[in-house]
């Protein structure tokens, strides 16, 4: 007979193919009946955290809820960062973990489902007529909230035999969220009517743009409006058409573009919550600049935002596009029979109409030039800069960029181009913690097993998460890369405490070699303290892939050159 933690792997395995954990005595069963008897897949880490982690990053790369597991109390707690990072980036999985016993506590047992709450997840737990339903309940929750959910399996349910396992109806996903009643429609029509007689008109997307699938959308309202683009750091590659595009908007964007956003006239936002980087401390728009924002949030989420819409990205920008040929259409009907075509067009076009579009006006490859520098910093180690933009080159094509977090964020975030939001990932930054890099690689390697997965990551992040380079080596093999910027420091707290005169040795790591630790599990590891070390990567790069390791590159950076959006960070704080 199947048991309760049967149950929940076969329905599990109906919605969801990959899963990731550690195994121990609350998810044994569990394991056994995942392995056994369904198709989905799971991939071992060494920690419980990488098991939330590479669920994470699994639905970041692909769109497709994954679920972790872990044992109870001890491995449970282990989750708890990534768990909180999951929830601060409204990022759906489903956490499938053992849990005390339906008799009481245990002395090794904690409140699962308090501290599960208090980093704002909920908690589903089976009994033994339940299961099934359930579990179709817990992943409808995280779909639909887009949020990480916990199940959990009492120790003493988990064997018990539950009978057959019943038919569990598919999860229900809302409808795309469409704008209702009569001043959203109002709203609409003031965004069409600002964006049609706009002079200057710029469009930024986030990553709620992408989930929406309004890519195709935003650049038919683009397209129409003659708009420049511009994106987030993780809506980066959301618009068809790049030539027009600004790159990433706040302290990742190029100096020259973020002017030029500095002189639209009009602004608006489709799924972006304008947080404070994104809006380089409140100074991305102009005071004159008139700015509306489109986000299923229920409410604007920046004051600067003078117009607000709740609605899906994909519906509003098909809707204003519809819109702007109307207003257009019922212009040229309007005009008398008898006018001459060149008056008729002089009278029909609206002033952003009766020149030539902005974007046709501006040096866009010009302002998205970043900073070149020199290969050696002033202390003659190598200059991350540097380093950054001969990877640009030198990366394959086909990347998908995986972040951990930390001061280095910012050399990837300007220098490595990627082709879409889903190819670039920032695991930690919403939970503004460090060592998610390594599990991130086994979550994105599941998710685009074709692509070349690579990881940028700080040395004080890599050594924190350094159980799972196993887990990474293993699962990406020669389809994996490691770029690891060793500044020998925690370089965001120097950058902001140390140049404050606070003690730096709290702030200071003896320089790791982590092309020794990659040796150790079977990738190859490079030093790199030059430009010319890194013809290994080329090299690399044209090897066929089942013939090559998992490389390592050991960046040997100065920590004396400070990423611009962290002399942003510095200079608000000071």
């Amino acid at each position: 007979m199947p048991t309760v933690s049967a149950h929940v792997a076969l329905t599990l395995a109906q919605h969801i193919d990959h899963v990731f954990g550690v195994m121990g005595n609350g998810n044994a069963y569990l394991l056994d009946a995942l392995e056994k008897q369904t198709d989905a897949m799971f991939t071992a880490v060494r920690h419980e955290q990488g098991a939330v982690v590479a669920a994470d990053a699994h639905f970041r790369a692909s769109g497709r809820i994954a679920a972790a597991t872990s044992t109870y109390g001890a491995g449970f707690t282990n989750t708890l960062t990534s768990l909180a990072e999951a929830v601060q980036a409204h990022v759906p999985l489903v956490l499938v973990v053992g849990d005390e016993p339906t008799s009481g506590p245990r002395p090794w047992d904690v409140d699962q489902v308090a501290l599960a709450s208090a980093v704002g997840a909920r908690t589903y737990t089976t009994g033994r007529a339940d299961a099934a339903a359930t579990t179709v309940i817990a992943i409808e929750h995280a779909l639909t909230y887009r949020v990480p959910v916990v199940l959990a399996i009492p120790y003493d349910v988990a064997a018990l035999e539950a009978g057959p396992v019943p038919e569990a109806p598919a999860p229900r996903i809302s409808a795309p969220l469409a704008p209702r009643g009569e001043f959203a429609d109002g709203m609409l029509g003031e965004i069409a009517a600002a964006l049609a007689d706009a002079e200057r008109p710029f469009l930024l997307a986030g990553r709620g743009a992408w989930l929406a699938g309004a890519g195709e959308a935003l650049g038919q309202l683009a397209d129409a409006t003659g708009a420049l683009t511009a994106s987030t750091a993780l809506g980066r590659g959301i618009f068809p058409e790049s030539r027009y595009d600004l790159g990433v908007t706040g302290g990742f964007g190029a100096d020259g573009a973020m002017e030029l956003i500095r002189h639209a006239d009009v602004a608006v936002v489709f799924g972006a919550s304008l947080n404070q980087f994104t809006m380089r401390f409140g100074e991305l728009f102009a005071p004159g600049t008139r700015v509306f924002q489109v986000d299923v949030a229920p409410a604007a989420t920046h004051a600067h935002v003078g117009g607000f819409v709740r609605g899906d990205a994909r519906v509003v920008a098909s809707d204003l596009v519809q819109r702007l040929a109307s207003e257009r259409s019922a212009r040229e009907s309007a005009l008398p029979a008898d006018e001459s075509a060149e008056s008729s067009r002089a009278k029909r076009a609206s002033p952003r109409e009766a020149h030539t579009p902005w974007r046709e006006t501006v040096d866009i490859a010009a302002a998205r030039v970043y900073e070149r520098a020199d290969e050696f910093a002033a202390d003659g180690r190598l200059d991350p800069r540097a380093a950054a933009r001969l990877l640009a080159e030198l990366l394959p094509q086909d990347r998908v960029v995986v972040s951990d977090g930390g001061h280095f964020i910012g050399w990837a975030n300007m220098y490595w181009p990627v082709a879409s939001p889903d190819r670039m990932m920032m695991i930690g930054t919403a939970f503004q913690s460090i060592g998610q890099g390594w599990p991130s690689v086994v979550g994105a390697t599941r998710a685009r097993p074709e692509s070349t997965v690579v990881l940028t990551s700080g040395d004080g992040g890599g050594l924190m998460a350094i159980a799972d380079l196993e887990s990474a080596v293993r699962a990406a093999a020669g389809h994996g890369i490691a770029v690891i910027w060793n500044d020998a420091a925690y370089g965001a707290e120097v950058n902001l405490y140390g140049l404050k005169g606070l003690a730096e040795g709290p702030m200071l790591i003896p320089e790791v070699d982590f092309a020794a630790f990659a040796g150790a599990v079977g990738a190859e590891g490079v030093v790199v303290r030059t430009l010319a070390d890194l013809e290994r990567l080329r090299e690399w790069t044209a090897e066929p892939v089942a013939e090559r390791r998992f490389l390592v590159l050991d960046l040997r950076i100065s920590g004396k050159v400070i990423a611009p959006y962290q002399q942003e960070i510095i200079r608000v704080n000071s």
